[in-house]
């Protein structure tokens, strides 16, 4: 898989975020953040609570409406009507609740939208969802609800899930942040393995080992601006911000 990645051309912008702010009854979560996310890359988006993380990754498929700026994604400017539907067929988004539906099987979960947006037959998209579960390690949950699952199986139902879509960009929302501690790392291995495949990933996560280890780029956010970003062994090693500085000194003293 590895190899796979490498084999990306890495020339192509995935995601283009241009200038984009946001306001909440007058106070700014977004102050004009500007990213680009090339085809293949992993960007991780840290920093504290409040800070805007969640705001921004969910303005890249309009599940949050921006202010000002622009969005496009795969050459699709986003924007209501066609061109929305269109861009939200192709981005996948992983949330930090598993949004599973309750009354329908893993195996239904995964099915739907395949069926209904993509126009697989039943039996097209039973066969894709079979591989996804097996990718994600989870074959022999097909028959069963959500709530026979753990926390960390439930999450990887909801990653098989978007990927069902065959999206071209995949946004992870905190994905481990409602787990237990000894469930993050079977939902961290499936993310992992996605990356080396060369799926074009933005990982808002407080998992700052699977930031060293994964991502390309490291972008910190404070106070709805981007305040440094850089490759991991530079952004860890030698952070250029006093904020930046201050902020790492308390997340990893924990």
């Amino acid at each position: 898989m590895a190899a796979a990645r490498n084999l990306i051309d890495r020339s192509f912008d995935m995601v283009v975020a241009e200038n984009i702010h946001k306001s909440f009854d007058g106070v700014a979560a977004l102050n004009g953040i500007n990213l680009t996310v090339k085809k293949g890359e992993v960007v991780v988006i840290i920093g504290p609570s409040g800070s805007g993380k969640s705001t921004f990754i969910r303005t890249l498929n309009r599940l949050e409406r921006y202010d000002s700026g622009t969005v496009t994604i795969d050459n699709i400017k986003l924007e209501d009507g066609a061109n929305l539907e269109s861009i939200r067929r192709e981005v996948g988004m992983v949330f930090q609740s598993f949004n599973l539906f309750p009354h329908l099987t893993v195996l239904q979960n995964i099915t739907l939208a395949p069926m209904k947006v993509r126009g697989l037959t039943r039996d097209e998209a039973t066969r894709l969802a079979m591989d996804l579960l097996k990718r994600v390690g989870i074959t022999d949950k097909a028959n069963k609800y959500p709530s026979a699952l753990s926390g960390g199986q439930q999450q990887r139902v909801a990653i098989a899930r978007a990927l069902a879509m065959q999206p071209k960009v995949m946004l992870f929302d905190e994905p481990t942040s409602a787990l237990d501690p000894e469930m993050v790392n079977e939902v961290l291995q499936v993310m992992k393995e996605l990356a080396l495949s060369g799926m074009t990933m933005v990982v808002v996560t407080h998992e700052m080992g699977f930031a060293k280890e994964v991502a390309d780029r490291i972008i910190f956010f404070d106070q709805g601006r981007i305040i440094e970003e850089g490759a991991p062994q530079d952004f860890f090693k030698s952070p250029k911000e006093e904020r930046t500085r201050a902020f790492l000194g308390q997340i990893l003293s924990h």
